[in-house]
């Protein structure tokens, strides 16, 4: 009994979650669709540039402080 109350309720949430989503889709169509992914793609790209910036950043500061930049111009 336990099974269907929770299978009954798993899928009541599946049809509210693919109404929302029909919803959200449709009033934004096809193109806007499409212009959302573009700029959440973007976003991220974004993100994981200025990520890869800090770490840059941040190694080059450590380099200088261990001194393993004048270790490596040695070698």
């Amino acid at each position: 009994m336990k099974r269907l109350v929770w299978m009954g309720i798993g899928v009541a949430i599946g049809i509210i979650a693919f109404r929302k989503v029909s919803e959200a889709q449709s009033s934004l169509g096809p193109e806007g669709l499409n212009r959302a992914v573009g700029r959440l793609a973007d976003g991220v790209y974004e993100f994981a540039d200025a990520v890869r910036d800090g770490m840059r950043e941040r190694e080059t500061d450590l380099r200088a402080a261990l001194g393993v930049e004048a270790e490596a111009a040695r070698h």
